[in-house]
């Protein structure tokens, strides 16, 4: 079978290679691979801002195709049936373990750049049926993140929540917080990016080139109240910011580190307002079970950025790594 190694942690490191096809055992299901998208973490492993055990790997986390083949006692899926595979496929629910939530694809485990992988059953979830492969190959990391997001800070009708950049995770935090009744603010540098965010529903936007307080700015337009989620990710350069625009009670909900990975915030404004600054590394199969449900129930369609060949991976991750260029999440189709 075709497959994508990625031989160091450089971006020119990508190489085409012929490997053996595996088979299922009991309980596993072999998936072939129609899609894949990027996430920051994708990146990190290439460019080597995060360690893996060994080199070389088949990179990239998420991804979504169709069932080649069932192994042993698996019942819940057959033949043909669509799926999109977790991302941590051994974390099947439940609060985060090292021995479970640190087993991901395209870090520990063979990633979505591959023409056929094995997984266990209970890794996988229906892909919704209005969606294409590479509009499912978005959903593992970054929608199961803003459900999280949103169930962390109980999002519910009159909710606020603040968003930070349109990268995937804050553009499905957009949909899925509209879905459920809430205000939305967003923030970028582009204008043009915030007029798409307004397409999609976003109330109030805030370009933190023209305006740096973007907090100040939150604190505006909800008269002083401040946001029930922030979803924050920026790190260095945002978080005290952040902590600013939370509401008494709200969540602060820790994804990214953009920015930087070090961050000083007001503890007093911590401690005053109550705040849950939660941080976060997706969620389990469950967690994504549960967004997938909730995409399939509103029909709601994932914001695809840019879509890439197979043979153009170097590009898609070069794309990636250029910042603030993309607007939803880029995917690669096989």
């Amino acid at each position: 079978m075709r497959a994508i190694e990625l031989s160091a942690p450089t971006l020119d490191a990508f190489h085409h290679v012929t490997l053996a096809q595996p088979h299922p055992g009991p309980g596993e299901v072999l998936v072939r691979m129609r899609a894949a998208s990027l996430n920051f973490i994708d990146l990190a492993v290439a460019t080597g801002g995060y360690k893996v055990p060994r080199f070389p790997i088949i990179p990239v986390a998420d991804g979504a195709g169709e069932v080649a083949e069932i192994g042993a006692g698996v019942t819940e899926f057959s033949v043909g049936d669509r799926v999109t595979p977790h991302s941590k496929p051994l974390w099947a629910g439940g609060p985060p373990r090292a021995a479970v939530s640190g087993a991901t694809r395209g870090v520990v485990l063979p990633g979505s750049l591959v023409e056929y992988v094995v997984l266990p059953a209970a890794a996988l979830v229906a892909t919704p049926a209005h969606l294409s492969d590479t509009e499912a190959a978005t959903l593992p990391i970054a929608a199961t993140t803003a459900w999280r997001g949103l169930r962390a800070a109980s999002v519910r009708p009159g909710s606020v929540v603040a968003l930070i950049g349109t990268g995937g995770v804050s553009i499905f935090a957009l949909q899925l917080a509209k879905a459920a009744g809430a205000t939305v603010i967003i923030t970028s540098s582009s204008d043009e990016k915030l007029e798409r965010a307004r397409t999609l529903g976003a109330d109030h936007t805030i370009n933190y080139r023209r305006t740096p307080a973007w907090d100040e700015a939150v604190l505006e337009l909800t008269d002083g109240e401040g946001a029930d989620l922030i979803v924050e990710t920026g790190g260095t350069l945002t978080f005290g910011r952040s902590v600013n625009a939370a509401a008494v009670g709200a969540t602060v909900f820790v994804i990214g580190f953009v920015t930087g990975a070090s961050a000083s915030a007001d503890l007093i404004a911590i401690m005053t307002k109550a705040l849950n600054v939660q941080g976060n590394n997706t969620g389990s199969v469950a967690d994504l079970r549960d967004v997938a449900r909730a995409i399939a129930a509103s029909k709601m369609v994932p914001v695809v950025d840019t879509t890439f060949g197979i043979d153009e991976v170097p590009q898609a991750y070069a794309h990636l790594a250029k910042g603030g260029q993309h607007f939803g999440k880029i995917a690669i189709a096989h």
